[in-house]
């Protein structure tokens, strides 16, 4: 990395650390801040700078170590039994929603997107499904949002990155994304070993790991530092193992998080407020990353038919689904809407789509990396610009008594890139 590169990020941590104060009540956010960093640093189309010599390898790298640590660190702030005793809106988003914008989503690639096998559409569309609640952090930190609204988004954002990752591999696996030989012999081996094994290494690692530093901690041996250290250790660990035994890493890595979290929640408050740090750090690197080099590599491929699936991902792809899962829930149309278009795709759009181009030989990967680089820019800036007004906005609409005032447990949040008014 040019080493002027080094100085420009840094000056950039500093600036906008000088203003997040103000910036928290504003249009302006830190992904926002940071892509438009990687475009102006870009040899192609900013300042011609050498942001990274092999820019693809180092966002793999990069992406892998902020995906595990993203993955584990949210399932971790899920508290199982709070979420079934107040897990209606979630699990409506999770268990209709999710599915049905996949469905919906790799419907429209179908149709829109020309050489697009079903298989190559469901992958893309599976990409796109995760949200990422920290582009619109505004929406679920403002005390201006009910509590109930805002905890079904951060809860949803949470948890559909880790329920979609398996729909991914299996559609890079069926659309021949992914390497390896065809029949029923290695689809059974990739279902048993990709899909069925990973949870179990998962399980065993959050657990035991999970007691062991609590046992090591309160016998005196372990100190405060490395009981932090110690603890995001797990994640790497549960993903290291995975694949060493023919899992999938990210799926333990989300296991493993949703086992520590529920057996040891002693240790997740520690959990959190050291892994926040470090994981502002690494997103922010990759979003800054995202603009520098995969945006630069799309802009000369875009067509309009990308713009329309871009806008319809974001829109009624996402909305429809959404309101359709919550008829019935006895929200104010304000609220569907609301919760509908806070849907925002970032950071595991962008390293899964990194994971099926790194691992796959894939017909479409050209028009696959178009369309999702250009659905996570136009959301950063979209989702990004309009949190804070309308989070605003809607607190102010549904102030009255009603569903969504209803009380609810609240569940510890991601606080990266947040307002806390």
């Amino acid at each position: 990395m040019d080493v002027r590169v080094l100085a420009i990020l840094a000056l950039a941590f500093l600036g906008f650390g000088a203003i997040s104060r103000r910036a928290e009540r504003s249009v302006l956010t830190a992904p926002m801040v940071f892509v438009g960093l990687g475009l102006l640093l870009s040899s192609e189309h900013g300042l011609g700078l050498s942001v990274v010599s092999s820019g693809r390898a180092v966002i793999d790298h990069v992406g892998v170590i902020a995906l595990v640590l993203v993955l584990f660190t949210d399932a971790a702030r899920i508290d199982l039994k709070c979420l079934r005793q107040e897990g209606s809106l979630p699990a409506r988003l999770l268990g209709v929603s999710l599915p049905l914008t996949i469905v919906a989503g790799g419907a429209l690639a179908f149709a829109l997107l020309d050489g697009f096998g079903v298989w190559d559409a469901l992958l893309l569309a599976a990409i796109l499904a995760p949200t990422d609640a920290a582009l619109g952090q505004a929406v679920v930190s403002s005390s201006l949002v009910p509590v109930r609204i805002r905890q079904t988004l951060n809860v949803e954002s949470g948890l559909n990155d880790g329920i979609a990752l398996p729909v991914v591999l299996l559609a890079a696996f069926l659309s021949g994304a992914t390497e390896g030989e065809g029949g029923v012999g290695y689809w059974t081996r990739f279902v048993a070993l990709q899909i069925g094994l990973a949870p179990l290494v998962g399980i065993a690692v959050g657990y035991l790991g999970g007691r062991l530093i609590l046992r090591t901690t309160d016998a005196g041996w372990m100190n405060e530092p490395f009981r932090e250290l110690s603890a995001l250790g797990l994640a790497v660990l549960a993903y290291a193992g995975a694949e060493v035994v023919g899992g999938n890493g990210f799926i333990a890595a989300f296991v493993s998080g949703l086992a520590l979290g529920n057996t040891t929640r002693g240790l997740c408050r520690s959990l959190y407020e050291f892994g926040e740090a470090e994981g502002q750090l690494l997103s922010l690197l990759v979003f800054m990353l995202f603009g520098a080099v995969m945006v630069p590599e799309v802009l000369g491929h875009l067509m309009p038919v990308h713009f329309v699936y871009a806008v319809l991902s974001l829109t009624v792809v996402r909305m429809l689904p959404v309101a359709l899962s919550l008829v019935g829930a006895g929200l104010r149309p304000v609220s569907v809407a609301f919760i509908g278009w806070f849907g925002p795709r970032g950071l595991a759009s962008i390293l899964y789509v990194l994971i099926v181009l790194e691992k796959g030989q894939l017909s479409s990967a050209a028009t696959l990396e178009s369309v999702v680089v250009l659905t996570v820019l136009l959301s950063t800036f979209a989702h990004g610009i309009s949190a804070y007004p309308l989070a605003r906005r809607y607190g102010t609409a549904v102030a009255l008594a009603g569903e969504e005032q209803k009380p609810a447990e609240v569940m510890p949040v991601r606080v990266r890139f947040a307002p806390h008014d």
